[in-house]
């Protein structure tokens, strides 16, 4: 019914595998001709990648992708437009220095035929200079520490995608970069092991891998939340969608409950400003600026779909007792227990370095726009609360009945 610790790292990493002009970050040149920097993206083909790529060709910059060639893959398979502009250099590999880019392209396909050409690991990185590499697609600290080392000579700035699931306790409201990190038993393991439990103990020691690589050199940025368009993972797009369809609105919790979350154009806009302005150290980034309560937030969907949706807020215990299962309403996290701090990470030192936001009725609104021009069947996999199975009875059902159970509840107390 509510998002979990396990829950936001799952989404999380999903929307990292899943597959307008940016806004203008505040940048600390103030004269004369902005320089053009190049630009390696380790990845660049699933949410935030595209996002890096369209925010440093808007400024000026030179991109090239480095990846197994996977994702575009797929999402050509499902209907989908590449997300790979014209003038983007493509490279091709594994981020495991001992396997090709055909065995990643490949993985789940047996009977996939091999390619004896296929580059192996980073090879086609070496003896090429850029000015920077953003690492979208680190989740193991022996692959980030091959890389480092590869491009230490070779890059003046690494950027280290991480996350805030890297701290040990999200229990405590107003955490900041100095909180305590999870850890490994074993820091050798390359699996995310039972409900991803080695997800943020790995992104840990990526960003330690990075930093021992090229010390002074590393910009390990932890998201919080990243929605938007792309975004596969089911994360935010309930809301929109949800809003769209108008009528009464179920919204668990309370207004007043705290929600964090940053549009992935906005992250993508402050990774280049970071490499603009050599920005270096370790940033939680999330948003906005000031706290948004659950409120706000869906009354400004509200506003950004153009929707006539009201809303019934519904306590977390009465949801639970009619069955309503943890996930059922995406981002949404009480502000309680082990969750109490979950969406109210401390952000300013990412604030004190340039990091925007644009309203959430800007990110609704292009979310579901987005999500329109999908495929049906990839609507469905996005947005599954909304599509018809045999199993049950679809959502907006679900909902109505809720609503009912709810003002017989709420009747019997008065």
């Amino acid at each position: 019914m509510t998002c979990t610790r396990r829950e936001f790292i799952a989404s999380g990493i999903a929307a990292v595998i899943a597959g307008s002009l940016p806004r203008t970050v505040a940048s600390a040149e103030t004269s004369g001709k902005a320089r053009s920097f190049r630009i390696l993206i380790l990845g660049g083909t699933g949410f935030l990648g595209p996002a890096c790529t369209e925010s440093a060709l808007a400024r000026g910059h030179s991109v090239t992708h480095f990846n197994s060639g996977r994702t575009e893959e797929r999402r050509q398979e499902t209907g989908r437009p590449s997300v790979v502009p014209a003038g983007v250099e493509q490279l091709y590999g594994n981020r495991d220095p001992n396997k090709t880019a055909d065995e990643r392209k490949n993985e789940g396909k047996p009977d996939a035929p091999k390619d004896p050409n296929s580059p192996k690991g980073l090879s086609q990185l070496e003896g090429k200079q850029w000015d920077a590499v953003i690492d979208t697609s680190g989740f193991f600290p022996r692959m980030v520490k091959a890389s480092a080392q590869l491009l230490t000579a070779n890059v003046k700035q690494y950027l280290f995608i991480s996350t805030i699931s890297v701290y040990k306790n999200t229990s405590v409201p107003n955490f900041d970069e100095t909180a305590p990190l999870e850890t490994l038993a074993d820091p050798l393991i390359e699996e995310m092991g039972k409900d991803f439990a080695n997800y943020g103990g790995g992104k840990a020691l990526c960003e330690k891998a990075a930093e021992a690589a090229m010390p002074g050199r590393v910009t390990n940025i932890r998201p919080g939340f990243i929605v938007g368009r792309r975004d596969t993972s089911g994360r935010f797009i309930y809301w929109p969608v949800r809003a769209s369809l108008g009528g009464q609105m179920v919204v668990p919790g309370q207004p007043a409950d705290p929600i964090q979350l940053i549009d992935v154009r906005d992250l993508a806009d402050w990774i280049i400003h970071c490499i603009e302005n050599n920005i270096v150290s370790v940033y939680n980034a999330t948003g906005p600026e000031k706290e948004l309560s659950m409120k706000a937030m869906v009354e400004g969907v509200r506003k950004g779909v153009g929707s006539d949706a009201s809303f019934s807020w519904i306590n977390n215990d009465f949801l639970k007792s009619q069955g309503i299962k943890d996930g059922q309403f995406p981002l949404y996290a009480p502000p309680t227990g082990e969750s109490a701090g979950l969406h109210r990470c401390n952000i300013s030192r990412a604030l004190a370095k340039g990091l925007k936001f644009r309203p959430i009725s800007e990110t609704a609104k292009d979310t579901l726009d987005w999500y329109k021009s999908l495929p049906p069947d990839l609507q469905t996999r996005v947005a599954p609360q909304f599509a018809k199975f045999p199993e049950g009875p679809p959502w907006i059902d679900t909902e109505k009945q809720l609503l009912a159970a709810w003002g017989k509840h709420e009747a019997g107390h008065h």
